[in-house]
Parts: structure tokens; sequence; C-alpha cells
């Protein structure tokens, strides 16, 4: 490397460097100090990890508000990925009357504040026999992905020109068998990308499992390292709620670095369709 492109490079890796030291030191501090000794926690000397055993003590226990967070945010992106995978395909691929519309309608989601559905999905919930359950969660969940997840994959299945299509059914496909075999490969970027995105939000969401859920042993992860949060006479104990935001955050890491190349992709498919 030449010193002209090394002096240019240098400005860059040194705003960057700044930048991720910037958004990781919260984290590494989080980290650090729920391993160190803290007066008034579970590690109040030397090193250990004392608050994660008071974490995973609590009420029904770690494993099981991991278990119920997993089982949201799994259900909430199979269910996503398969109705936006449809959906997209659908209003990429199809000419039908009102698409524009109906496309517009469904985008039209995103605009409305989140809390405000939350009462009358509690309401429906209930009316269906799905209120202070997981699969209830992961539903609503679910609907305020879509919006999002069809714009991803419309654009997804655009950016693939139309002789994929054409050449498979001159070959003998049908519709579905030309989707299932040459345009899922395709669009795989997409997926990834509207997969990690309704994980993230689900995994982290706060709001919907706090208005639907009632029994303590449905509680998410999120919910249960806010009722630990604070003990008697509202001492809040920082060390079990620094491990808590740990856990949270160790499955969104490693999903994002193993899945971050498929997860640029596929925000940038059809950015450059002409």
């Amino acid at each position: 490397m030449t010193i002209s492109k090394l002096a240019l490079r240098t400005p860059y890796w040194i705003f960057t460097g700044g930048l991720a030291i910037l958004f990781l030191f919260p984290l590494v501090w989080t980290a650090v100090s729920s391993v160190s000794p803290q007066a008034g926690t579970s590690q109040s000397s030397g090193w250990g990890f004392g608050n994660y055993a008071t974490l995973s003590r609590y009420q029904a226990g770690i494993w099981q508000y991991l278990a119920n967070s997993a089982f949201v945010s799994l259900t909430t992106v199979l269910l996503t990925l398969l109705i936006s995978l449809l959906g997209g395909y659908a209003f990429a691929r199809f000419s039908f009357p009102g698409k524009n519309l109906l496309f517009l309608s469904t985008l039209a989601i995103l605009m409305v504040p989140y809390a405000t559905l939350l009462i009358p999905l509690y309401v429906l919930l209930n009316q269906l026999g799905l209120q202070n359950s997981l699969l209830g969660v992961a539903l609503v969940l679910t609907m305020f992905q879509l919006p999002f997840a069809t714009f991803m994959m419309r654009i997804s299945f655009e950016a693939i020109p139309r002789e994929f299509d054409e050449a498979a059914m001159v070959d003998g496909c049908s519709t579905w068998t030309a989707l299932w075999r040459v345009l899922l490969p395709a669009v795989k970027p997409g997926l990834i990308t509207v997969g990690l995105f309704a994980f993230l939000s689900a995994w982290n969401d706060f709001f919907a499992p706090l208005i639907l859920i009632n029994d303590s042993s449905k509680l998410t992860l999120p919910l249960a390292v806010s009722n630990l949060r604070v003990q008697v006479q509202g001492v809040v104990d920082y060390g079990a709620t620094e491990a808590g935001v740990v856990v949270l955050a160790l499955p969104c890491l490693v999903l994002f670095l193993l899945l971050q190349r498929h997860y640029v992709r596929g925000f940038m498919s059809g950015a450059f369709k002409g």
C-alpha cells in the first residue's frame, strides 16, 4: 500500500474504530460489571458469577424465561418468513385488481403507533382464547413485522429477472415449483434479513408481553429482567440487571456476527434496480 493510499484510509480507520469503541463500550462495561464486586449485589466481594446465579434462581428460573423468549422469537420468525415470502412473491410477480392499494394498506400499518393497537388486540386475543398465551404474543409481533418484511421480500423478488421464471416454466415447472426451486435460493439474503430483523425485534420486545401476559411463568426474558431489577423497598439490583442484559444481548450478537454479510446484501437487494 502506497503512502498516499495509507494517508487517505487512515481517517476512515480512525473514524470507524472510534464508532466501534463508542458502540461496544457500554456492552463491554456491562459484561465486566456483571462479574465484578459491587456492594449491594450478589457479587459483593471478589470476581465471580454470583449475579448470574441470582438471575438463574429468580422465580421460574432463567431457563424457563429463555425458553419463553425463544418460543416467541422463533415462532415470530417462522410466521414472518412464510407469510412475507408468499406475499412478496405475489406482489412482485402477479398482477391483480387492487394490488397497489393492498400493498400500500399493508405498509400503512407502519404509520400506526405501536401502543394504540395493543389494547384492541388484547380484546381480540381474549375472544380467541389466546390472551395470556405465548402464541398470542408471537402472532401480535408477527403482525407488526409483516409490513417491513413484505416490502423487503417484494424488492428482493423484483431484483431477480423474470427470465428466471420463464426458463423454469419452459422446463415444466409450475408457479410453486419455480418459487421453491429457482427463486427461493436467489432471495436468500432477503430472507435472512427479514428473519434476523424479526428475531431481534421479538427477542427484545418488552411492551407486547407486558400487556398480553399475566402469568409470571410465561414471562419473556426482558420482562423477567425488568421485574428482577427492583428488589424490596425499591432497591435496584444493578448486578442482576447487568447479568440479565448480557444474557439478552449474547444471542443477538452471535446471530448478527454470523449473518451480517447476508444482512447487508439483503438490504442492498434491489437498491440499484433500474
